[in-house]
């Protein structure tokens, strides 16, 4: 996780915001896009192109953390019930290496979608040194207003990016739209417990999202949308609960991260992680939230 730098004063809430606390960001964020862009050789580096937070069974699990990030990927499948040959959308698809491994573990169609010219570009060139270009496509564009056709896709992820589009309504309608009836959307993202709604806005903005939700948060709004929920799994322990191993991690390779970035860049991305988590600790959990398009 990287910090970013944002402007502007947290507005104050009038009761109808503060009940809708995902329509309200907290202050002017940077572009999604310009944010993206100046951290993503970083987190290529770091993580192998997975650009999400990753999932340890205990304290005595020690896989290394790109198989770690790769096993909440599939942990995120798994929920879908993907089936070979399955129209898949990566909602803010990252490097993309998490539809790669979607299209090689499940044998499904993905076209990923980002805000970041550079980080598809990348993920384009990750497509085609595994000989996957025929199975997995990526695009630039705003997910926030899909120009697909009705029902294009039997199933979507989105990994830790809906909290960066300005309005969750209307992407979560998007989204609707271009899932066919039945399709199945899963998500990932910190949730807010022990925070209250405010604290949970400055959370947020330290990290450039927009919104720290609650899992009933989340559920609102996508039932606005017409999902319906199939499950959710609080995972927070897990997850963001496993802070000191992203640190390790880091640590780990550190010699080789300064050699390509330089010794103050890679301690401020450390010094970004550690004061995140310091923050979560207790305070922030971590869901895989499952939702269905109804039949009719």
């Amino acid at each position: 996780m990287e910090s970013a730098t944002t402007t502007g004063e947290t507005p104050e809430m009038n009761e109808t915001e503060a009940a809708k606390p995902w329509s309200t960001p907290p202050g002017t964020q940077r572009s999604p896009a310009a944010m993206f862009d100046e951290f993503f050789a970083m987190q290529d580096a770091f993580n192998d192109g997975q650009c999400h937070q990753a999932y340890w069974y205990d304290d005595e699990d020690q896989i290394p953390m790109i198989e770690a990030s790769q096993r909440l990927t599939r942990k995120v499948a798994d929920s879908l019930r993907l089936r070979k040959g399955e129209r898949v959308l990566d909602v803010g698809c990252g490097l993309g290496a998490p539809a790669i491994q979607l299209a090689t573990e499940y044998g499904v169609q993905v076209t990923g979608v980002n805000f970041s010219v550079h980080q598809v570009a990348e993920a384009h060139a990750r497509a085609q040194a595994a000989g996957l270009t025929d199975q997995v496509t990526f695009r630039s564009v705003n997910f926030s207003s899909l120009d697909f056709p009705d029902g294009s896709f039997d199933a979507m992820v989105a990994m830790e990016s809906l909290v960066y589009v300005s309005d969750l309504g209307h992407a979560l309608s998007g989204l609707h739209r271009v899932l066919r009836p039945g399709g199945r959307l899963a998500l990932t993202e910190p949730t807010r417990e022990g925070l209250s709604v405010v604290a949970a806005g400055q959370f947020a903005a330290s990290s450039g999202a927009n919104w720290l939700l609650s899992v009933p948060e989340w559920l609102d709004p996508l039932r606005e949308a017409g999902f319906e929920l199939v499950e959710y799994l609080q995972c927070g322990p897990r997850v963001v609960g496993m802070g000191s191993r992203y640190l390790q991690a880091l640590d780990t390779r550190r010699d080789e991260l300064v050699g390509r970035f330089g010794e103050a860049r890679v301690d401020e991305h450390r010094q970004a992680m550690e004061s995140y988590f310091i923050q979560a600790a207790g305070q922030v959990g971590y869901a895989i939230i499952t939702v269905r398009k109804p039949l009719n």
